[in-house]
């Protein structure tokens, strides 16, 4: 991607997914997710005033529009949506939400209609029926009125407790309170009051109310860091960054009451990491894309305060559309009791009727020939039989067990405080116990044959540490003095000498600091340089410390590294970046940056040195970098048989590259990265295949290895589970001999185990 953010070009889909039965999957094609994507605007660097120059008409097809500071503008009849009959209202949804089942008006039918699904509840309550029939009962109707009664209510009061905690949660968050413009000053307005085209302050440590446009925040370039574990289960801080334009101008109380931008975009829908959207403001279109937005459920971090434009809320949040509707759900013992149930009911069906056939053969042979079994009621033998078909069905009303469901509710519920008052599944370090949200809980776990989890967070602690490297074909990282030869007792590197050493950095390798401070490979320098430029990490400081935020751990690892190694990191503009290298400071212009994704596994920047030279510097995956390569190599197979020996130690591995570009060549590509950044379709295959270009003829420095270490009791976990005949299945972005070692050591592979291997 570019790395003028405000340069990104955006789409509007075709169709919006439909959250019930098909959510959005990335295995889509773009081609049918992307119709269309506004023109570039101008960005902070210079490929983004490009791209302002060659901007393409925007085609106004996107039906979502916002306007700031303007209620009125929502009350257009075109805004309106027919609900019932000749009734309107907003598409517009307001910012309450709602997760409960029930209200005091719809609870006791809603909830009759749910219990009555159960084939027991059902049947008692055509028996009822029944014994009210005066031709027919055989006992009195109350002797299954109460029971019914009884079960009825029992279930209902568990209901109601469940659906008022909803109701209290959902309570706590619609009044959560938050600064909006009103009057043209911030005051503090509830949650739930809060409309589309709201100008928000949220402040560090609070809960985003709604899907907002950044417009700017208190850090350099409207930085804005958002923690997203509500959204996708990630700790690490995010970052979102505004738009140049609204950092600008949009700082003060009296501009935002000013503001008066018009936003046009896409329909809600549930992508969380998708928005396409342009700004139209002063004449001018500015193009939207998600990193400049902040989701409802994010939580603010690492910034002071921060103020954003309303453009999605309530039910239209894409966490709402991804949550979708509260379902009643039924467990596979509610069906497999059903289904016992329906099965007496047949048993019973098929004696009543029998007995009932022998009642009228009975009749026939015997009943009408008895003077003294004259009942005053001259019926016949057969409707006789049908009448009495009903009364054997009531008087055998037992053989249908209304009380096992009342039994398994009350299991369930002890079931569930078991698991809440379990010591094995309490961690002390947290004091935090297991919790039992749902009373089914226990018998859905014990119905599991299979688990899909992910490596990296899960298995892993997430905590990243640099542990080797290979530099020029050589190793560094074992236990060696300063002349390179091995320790038999490990000993700490001092890295005293570097003033931004972060004090936590654990390393043995004295030769590798040796190198670096004799600065006679250059090599080493460049090795460490490209750490310390080729990521997207964020720098803050406090109290004179350099603290790094990651989107991955892995960066973050990567960085830190090179600045206990001296090549620290020192600050970020939109356009530059600051390093000292070896307590020299030097800034470098940033031409651009070529995004990682998980199709190119690699990431690259385009620098310019303090000389005029143009260099790229490039990591990746060993499989994408060497495919790269310069045919003329030197060091390729001595770093191949490296990474080799990373992954035999569970190590995750990348490779680190560059080339040197001349100003011509720049030129041309630089033209055709602007050309596909403004493209209006297929604009990331276009951007792939210009990447591509630059990306080639790389020269191989060397490769990193990171340690990220199992969590505890992993190895004893999933060997109980195999015990258990549960089939579990990793999935890892490691090399296959690294995942195959780790597999090993978290004792998911076996020596008994059979490999399968993909290009078999």
């Amino acid at each position: 991607m570019i790395s003028e953010r405000d340069s990104e070009t955006t789409f509007e889909e075709d169709s919006q997914p439909n959250d019930e039965v098909m959510p959005y999957s990335d295995d889509e094609t773009e081609d049918e997710l992307e119709s269309r994507q506004p023109a570039a605007e101008p960005g902070q660097h210079r490929t983004g005033r490009d791209a302002e120059e060659s901007r393409e008409p925007v085609r106004k097809d996107c039906s979502w529009q916002v306007k700031a500071n303007d209620e009125p503008f929502y009350q257009q009849p075109q805004f309106k949506r027919t609900v019932f009959l000749c009734f309107k209202k907003s598409k517009y949804a307001g910012n309450a939400i709602k997760t409960y089942k029930y209200n005091p008006i719809t609870f006791l039918p809603l909830n009759l209609f749910e219990q009555f699904k159960r084939a027991a509840n059902f049947y008692f309550l055509v028996l009822l029926i029944l014994q009210s029939i005066p031709q027919i009962t055989t006992l009195s109707w109350y002797t299954t009125l109460v029971p019914l009664l009884l079960v009825l209510g029992i279930t209902a009061v568990k209901d109601l407790v469940d659906d008022i905690a909803r109701h209290r949660m959902d309570n706590e968050v619609n009044n959560r309170m938050c600064e909006v413009i009103r009057d043209g000053r911030f005051k503090n307005t509830k949650w739930k009051d809060i409309k589309v085209g709201d100008i928000i302050r949220l402040k560090k440590n609070t809960f985003v109310p709604a899907d907002i446009l950044l417009l700017s925040s208190s850090e350099p370039n409207s930085l804005c860091y958002v923690e997203t574990a509500e959204l996708d289960g990630e700790t690490n801080l995010k970052f979102k960054m505004a738009l140049e334009v609204t950092h600008r101008h949009l700082q003060e109380e009296s501009a935002m009451a000013d503001f008066n931008g018009l936003i046009e975009c896409e329909e809600p829908n549930n992508r969380l990491d998708k928005f396409a959207g342009t700004l139209f403001w002063r004449n001018t279109m500015y193009s939207l894309d998600a990193d400049k937005i902040l989701l409802r459920g994010c939580k603010i971090r690492n910034t002071d305060f921060c103020h954003g434009l309303v453009i999605f809320a309530g039910a239209d949040t894409k966490i709402m559309k991804n949550s979708g509707k509260t379902r009643f759900k039924r467990t596979k013992i509610d069906s497999l009791m059903n289904y016992m149930v329906y099965t007496i009911f047949v048993v019973l069906i098929l004696l009543s009727a029998g007995l009932a056939i022998g009642h009228t053969y009975w009749e026939q042979q015997i009943g009408n020939l008895s003077w003294y079994l004259y009942d005053a009621q001259d019926f016949s033998p057969p409707y006789r039989g049908f009448l009495n078909f009903w009364g054997y069905i009531i008087v055998l009303n037992t053989m249908v067990p209304i009380s096992l469901y009342v039994s398994v509710e009350v299991i369930r519920l002890g079931q569930s405080y078991f698991i809440n008052w379990d010591l094995q599944m309490y961690y002390p370090e947290k004091d935090t116990a297991a919790k039992a949200r749902t009373t089914t809980l226990n018998e859905q776990l014990g119905q599991i044959h299979y688990i899909f989890s992910d490596k990296t967070g899960t298995l892993t602690q997430n905590i990243m540490t640099f542990k080797k490297c290979c530099i020029n074909g050589q190793r560094y990282g074992d236990c060696r003095d300063g002349a390179g030869q091995l320790q038999s007792h490990p000993e700490q590197v001092d890295f005293s000498w570097n003033m931004y050493a972060d004090g936590k950095f654990s390393f043995c390798d004295h030769y590798l600091i040796e190198q670096i401070k004799s600065g006679k490979d250059p090599e080493i320098q460049k090795f460490f340089f490209l750490l310390a430029i080729c990521h997207t990490v964020m720098v803050d400081t406090s109290d004179g410390q350099l603290n790094y935020q990651a989107a991955s751990p892995d960066e973050g690892a990567l960085v830190t590294a090179a600045r206990n190694f001296g090549y620290v990191f020192l600050s970020r503009t939109q356009n530059t970046i600051t390093l000292s290298e070896m307590g020299t400071e030097r800034t470098y212009d940033v031409l651009a940056i070529l995004d990682f994704n998980s199709d190119r596994k690699r990431m690259s920047v385009i620098v310019r040195e303090s000389g005029g030279n143009i260099r790229l510097y490039c990591k990746g995956a060993d499989t994408v970098i060497y495919e790269r390569l310069h045919p003329r190599n030197p060091k390729r197979e001595a770093t191949e048989e490296a990474l080799d020996i990373f992954a035999s130690e569970t190590l995750r591995t990348l490779c680190l590259c560059y080339r040197d570009i001349s100003h011509d060549e720049f030129e041309a590509w630089n033209k055709k990265c602007v050309e596909a950044s403004v493209a209006t379709t297929n604009r990331d295959e276009a951007l792939d295949k210009v990447y591509e270009e630059i990306e080639q003829n790389l020269i191989l420095l060397g490769a990193t290895a990171i340690e990220d270490k199992l969590q505890d009791g992993v190895p004893e976990t999933i060997s109980r589970l195999s015990k258990a005949d549960i089939k579990i299945w990793v999935l890892t972005g490691d090399k296959k001999e690294t995942a195959e070692n780790i597999g090993f050591s978290c004792e998911l592979l076996t020596d008994e185990t059979t490999i399968c291997y993909g290009e078999d």
